[in-house]
């Protein structure tokens, strides 16, 4: 890794728990030079703007979560287990080592929908990502005989989608972990009902 690329990963790094808690719109040159303690000219030296520092944000934070995800359907077998990671895994999400400020999905569509298309586009590829992800588990286990071939694999998918992304605004909102922790054990209960 260059010098360059270096300190473009060390601005990422730093500044991703900001954009992800204060959105692109909150967060300032001031707070990135803070949380990076680079001058503003070494920021606009490695990024051509703040949108640009905004998108690498982005797919930085979205990674480190989906890596988090990812590790552990490898460890399972079957396509209920596999379902089941993204109830326990999002139960934890709002501790570490999940990103800082919540899911970056969420934040992300909210703050961009009507604002940053970039941001919007990012958001959008992330939940249908997402989705296939979730489609692709489920059609595996339609073809194992977990589930029965007329389980509409889509439906299932954004519904659970709904639920994470639903709990997580819900608890960060009324400011209470346990409504992640409700809804989640509603979804756990979804995923024993698929036959």
């Amino acid at each position: 890794m260059t010098k360059a690329e270096k300190t473009k990963a060390y601005i990422i790094e730093k500044t991703a728990p900001i954009f992800n808690k204060k959105g692109f719109a909150g967060t300032s040159l001031n707070d990135m030079t803070a949380a990076t303690g680079l001058t503003k000219g070494s920021i606009y030296g490695n990024f051509a703007n703040k949108d640009e520092v905004a998108l690498a944000v982005f797919d930085y934070n979205l990674k480190k979560l989906t890596d988090i995800i990812n590790s552990d359907l490898s460890q399972q077998k079957g396509a209920r287990n596999k379902l089941l990671v993204y109830a326990e895994q999002y139960e934890k999400f709002l501790n570490p080592p999940f990103t800082e400020g919540g899911c970056p999905v969420l934040n992300t569509a909210v703050e961009a929908d009507d604002t940053h298309a970039g941001l919007r586009t990012k958001a959008t590829e992330a939940i249908l990502s997402w989705k296939k992800t979730i489609v692709k588990i489920i059609e595996q286990g339609i073809k194992d005989k977990e589930f029965k071939s007329d389980t509409n694999a889509e439906q299932i998918a954004f519904t659970m989608i709904a639920m994470i992304e639903g709990s997580m605004m819900i608890a960060k909102l009324l400011d209470n972990k346990q409504y992640v922790t409700m809804v989640l054990q509603s979804m756990k209960k979804m995923i024993q009902s698929i036959d």
